[in-house]
């Protein structure tokens, strides 16, 4: 592991990369701490903390905008809407374009294709940071949160407005920079940045709950082993279900020129067990803050009618009180809820990512073809099959880590600052980027006939001479 480390580093090209990456996000850091102009920051990092402490549905959507934000909400900074806008446009035009054979075309074109549609998605990008930049300056006014001498001010509004557009946009280009000149996915990297900036609060709260003589409340040594092994697990299996795939093997067919034969070659079709990666469990999570704010106002609205009118609980006001207390997070029907939603989007996003027709016909055009199966439709079909059953196993797999930190937080008092890196989104965030960010060095050193973090490199044949430049 140490001898990779220094192949790393012995390559100029690689890392002159790492360095560039690490100064990118070290950049992000430092605008996490620029705050906002004219905003409380004292009063809102105070009311922000009782906000994401409780269980309210606001609480869950500034816990979920956070994550993207690497915290900057908690005091308005001008990285504050973070890259959330963004990755919303760029899946609005995935959405988009599964419906559309225009922009589909426009995809299928090549880079000149691609680079049209990347301009309509910082377009897209900019619109949303206006909505949503003004959504989040009215939230805070209306919490007595701005400075009095700014509340009148029409202009500061387009000034707050605009920073936080700005902050955006900024991020978006840093995210650019970083795919084109540093290694790895330049987005991908800050979210995960954002997230990690959390884990030094998470160990501090499992200190101060951690108690040798086990008090009340308190996590004695045993319930330390258990926090720390249940996370080495559940980050071990996340990687082992990143990577897994069904491999389906694939024939080229042989082809005669003159007295030579060429192909008949031996492959195989890679598909990924969990095809969606984190996005089930995104759109999941954000449609389940709906059904409890919506059931607890429903319930909160009969009992002041009843109060009002001195009236008796009937059978509606039972049942808002039951859909309230049985919706809320880490309860039963909160959590069958949440796993239908997952199961519900891996089969989604398969059915708009993946394209049997699509690939059976590249195979076809390729000369290759799976064994015991005609090309063509029956191909089509079964990869459809496969898909299918695979994305039952990788769904099972989102459903178990979406609601671990729901459940141990519930379950076992653990404060959701802990109980997030115990699974959900931010883990599987984490763990992605991480693989392939150790991909991307590992194709680096294995040009260079470097052994690399995932492999041992190649043995037998000629060994080529290593480059040190």
């Amino acid at each position: 592991m140490f001898a990779t480390f220094a192949n790393v580093f012995s390559i100029r090209e690689l890392r002159n990369k790492i360095f560039f990456t690490f100064a990118m996000l070290l950049v992000f850091r430092i605008g996490h701490w620029i705050p906002l102009p004219g905003v409380n920051q004292e009063e809102m990092r105070r009311q922000f903390e009782l906000v994401t402490q409780g269980s309210s549905a606001f609480g869950k959507v500034a816990q979920f905008v956070s994550m993207f934000s690497g915290g900057s909400l908690s005091h308005s900074t001008i990285f504050g809407l973070g890259v959330m806008p963004y990755i919303t446009a760029g899946i609005i035009f995935q959405l988009v374009a599964t419906v559309s054979p225009k922009l589909k075309k426009l995809q299928e074109e090549g880079p000149s294709g691609r680079q049209k549609v990347m301009e309509w998605t910082r377009y897209a990008t900019v619109a949303l940071c206006i909505v949503q930049g003004f959504g989040w300056i009215s939230y805070i006014r209306g919490q007595n949160l701005i400075q009095p001498q700014y509340l009148s001010s029409g202009l500061w509004w387009v000034m707050a407005i605009a920073v936080l557009t700005a902050g955006t946009m900024f991020l978006m280009w840093i995210g650019e920079q970083i795919d084109r000149f540093g290694i790895g996915n330049g987005v991908s990297m800050i979210i995960m940045a954002g997230i990690l900036a959390a884990m030094p609060t998470a160990i501090q709260d499992a200190y101060g709950r951690f108690d040798p003589q086990g008090g009340a409340d308190k996590m004695g040594y045993m319930g330390l082993i258990m926090l720390i092994g249940g996370f080495v697990m559940v980050v071990a299996g996340s990687v082992l279900m990143t990577v897994a795939q069904r491999r389906i093997p694939v024939q080229q067919a042989k082809h005669t020129r003159g007295r030579r034969v060429f192909g008949g070659q031996k492959s195989y079709l890679p598909l990924r067990i969990n095809h969606g990666g984190v996005m089930p469990i995104i759109f999941a999570s954000s449609l389940m803050m709906f059904p409890s704010v919506i059931f607890q106002s429903l319930h909160d609205q009969v009992r002041n009618y009843l109060s009002v009118h001195n009236s008796d609980p009937g059978f509606f006001y039972y049942l808002t009180q039951f859909l309230a207390i049985n919706f809320s997070m880490g309860e039963y029907l909160y959590v069958l809820a949440y796993i239908a939603m997952v199961y519900f989007f891996s089969y989604f996003w398969i059915s708009v990512q993946f394209n049997p027709q699509e690939m059976s016909k590249q195979l076809k055009e390729h000369g290759s073809f799976i064994p015991g199966l005609r090309p063509g439709p029956r191909t089509a079909e079964y990869l459809e099959t496969v898909i299918y059953r695979v994305t039952f196993v990788g769904a099972a797999f989102l459903s178990v880590i979406a609601i671990l930190p729901v459940v141990v937080s519930s379950a076992f008092g653990v404060p959701p600052s802990i109980s997030n890196f115990l699974g959900g989104t931010g883990l599987l965030i984490v763990v992605s980027v991480v693989m392939d960010f150790l991909q991307k060095v590992e194709a680096q050193l294995l040009m260079r006939n470097y052994a690399g973090f995932l492999s041992e490199g190649e043995e037998g044949g000629p060994r080529m001479q290593p480059s040190r430049g």
